[in-house]
Formats: C-alpha cells, structure tokens, sequence
C-alpha cells in the first residue's frame, strides 16, 4: 500500500517546501487541494519543488471552469511536471458552485461524466486540428477550427473522481482512473459501504478490472508522542465535518449520532465551524482520524491493507494555529520516512 502526501503551507513556498520533504521522505505522490488557494496553481509549484513523486489535485472543482480550460491547465502542469500530474476532480455541494462561483451545477453526476468525457476526448484530438465535437447535457463540446501547437506529453492524463455517495462513486469506479475518499473514511466505512458501490461501477465498465482503479484513502492525521496532543489536534477537524447533518448517515454507521448531535447544537449556538474541537469527543476522533503515538498511527495505516491502494496523509489544520499545524506535518513526515525507509 502507497503512503501519500497533501502538503499544508502558510505560504506557497513552504507548501512547495513541505512537498519536497514528503517526496524525500517517501511519499509517492503530494496531492493539493482547493479553497483557500488554486488546486492548480499550487500544483504548478509543487511540479517545480519535486522530481520523482507524483503531483494531484485532491481535488480540483470540475464544473467552476470550463472543460477547456481545466483540460489546458491539465496539459500544462503534465508538461510542467514531466509526465507525473493526476487530475483529481470533484464535484463539490450546490451552495458552493452556485452561490461562490455562480457555476452551473445541474445534475452533478451525469454533468462529472461529461466532463471526463470532454477532457478525454480533447486531449486525443487537440494537436490534430479535426473538428471536436460531442453532443451532450451538461457539456457538450463543439471545437471547430483550432489546433493545438504544442505536443501533448501524454495524451492519456490520469483522472480521479472523489466521491462520497454511492452514485458518485459508481461513477468513479466506471469512468475514472482513480477515486478519492472524503476525509474522513475508516477502515469499517471503506469496506462495507464504499467497496461494494466500487464494484457496482466496475461492474459498467467492460473489461476494467480493480487492479485498473487506484482506490486513494484521504486521512486525517495527528502524530505525537502524547496521544492526548495528537488527538486534540485533530479534533477540530472531526468537528468541522461534524457540523454538516448530511453527514448524520456517516457518524451514525460509527454510532457516533449523539456525539454528532452534541457538535450540531454548538455550532448552532454560534460556535465556528473551525472551532468545534473541545466539543469532540475522544471515540470520534479515534474512529475517524489516524492519531497517536508514531507506532499507533502505523497499526491505523495498515488497518487499510487489503482495502485501499494508497493513503493520503494531511495534516489538522481547524482550530489550529500556523504553528501547531507546521509541528504536526513534521511528525507526519518524520512518520512517513519511518514507514518507506526515506530520509526526515
């Protein structure tokens, strides 16, 4: 099983820094995300800090750019990177494609099949200069007239889809080259309601097998040697996603409702969402995150042998000062070189 890196950094710089560290310490591939920065632009630094770990977006939001776009920022960071950048693409909730980013978010997963779709079928016929057309709901396609001039480093860039819901995840598993897990994701959940929707969607796909889908863990994690520290810093995170009653289903497979409930009701008390961590309980963060001590985080990591192909690693980061955060991906690090024999 491939350990995995999402590299935090105050500043690009120390993002692109924390990247070169994961990569020396083993890391096979250093995912970044977006929010509070551009999954793509920051996946332009992490191309030029690293030399041999793969670089991801984990996730980029599909529909807030145009299919053209995201598949021309594809090209160019697999350029940039030297044949090594991953696609992860998601879908994100309605309220932030319509209300942020005033996208169109219709119905997302027949609009996601589209755009993988669309970015397929440009990176193969852009240099060509023949007419691109698709038909379609959500994204249709009808290029006429332009020709690319660069040559394309690859042709077939890999493309995961994060997915949560069962449809969602069908269609990673259908169309996709890999799926990405929601943060939280325990051993329990992956096997018994993420596994079963990943061969349904296997199912669809003639011919592709489950040795020809990357099944990629994200996990929250927390290292230090007094459990008590890891686990607070994790906290804040738990109780984030805690917050959301659409997760009611996913707290309650971990007979965590009431503890959820509890959550619920500070932040409806006028608690930020980032500051929920006191309010956590121990069992939710022990359920949901990897946290301990260095050789109690390994026994959770390998919990997933068997069931994942990799797991993404990435620091806490709600409720957390700059500090706290920049001293637990260090810990992450230093584990990371543990488990792959790299160098901290």
């Amino acid at each position: 099983m491939r350990i995995t890196y999402g590299p935090w950094g105050e500043t690009l710089a120390e993002q692109a820094a924390a990247a070169r560290a994961a990569e020396e310490a083993g890391a096979e591939v250093v995912w970044v995300p977006e929010l509070h920065r551009s999954a793509t632009v920051s996946a332009a630094a992490l191309a030029q800090a690293t030399t041999g770990a793969r670089v991801g977006t984990a996730i980029a939001l599909a529909f807030t750019r145009s299919p053209m776009v995201t598949a021309l920022e594809a090209l160019d960071l697999d350029e940039l990177s030297g044949g090594r950048f991953v696609l992860g693409l998601g879908s994100g909730v309605k309220r932030l494609n319509e209300d942020w980013h005033n996208a169109r978010w219709g119905k997302p997963v027949g609009h996601l099949r589209e755009t993988v779709r669309y970015l397929r079928h440009f990176w193969e016929h852009c240099g060509t200069g023949e007419p691109m057309v698709l038909e379609g709901e959500h994204e249709p396609m009808r290029i006429i007239g332009y020709q690319r001039p660069f040559p394309p480093l690859r042709t077939r860039i890999p493309i995961y889809l994060a997915a949560v819901g069962p449809a969602m995840t069908r269609l990673a598993a259908e169309v996709g080259d890999g799926w990405i897990s929601h943060e939280l994701c325990s051993p329990a959940y992956l096997a018994d309601r993420i596994l079963p929707e990943i061969e349904a969607g296997l199912g669809k796909a003639p011919g592709k097998r489950r040795d020809d889908l990357d099944l990629v863990v994200s996990a929250a994690c927390s290292v230090d040697d007094d459990p008590k520290v890891a686990r607070r810093r994790a906290a804040g995170l738990v109780g984030f996603y805690a917050s959301v009653r659409s997760y009611a289903e996913f707290f309650a497979f971990h007979d965590l409702a009431a503890d959820q409930e509890a959550v619920v009701e500070a932040f409806r008390g006028g608690r930020g969402a980032d500051h929920l961590g006191d309010v956590v309980t121990d069992r939710m963060v022990d359920a949901l995150t990897l946290t301990g001590t260095r050789d109690e985080v390994r026994e959770r990591i390998a919990a997933y042998e068997g069931l994942a192909d990799s797991v993404k690693l990435t620091p806490p980061t709600h409720g957390l000062s700059a500090a706290e955060t920049r001293a637990a991906q260090q810990a992450i690090i230093h584990l990371i070189a543990d488990i792959t024999g790299g160098r901290a």
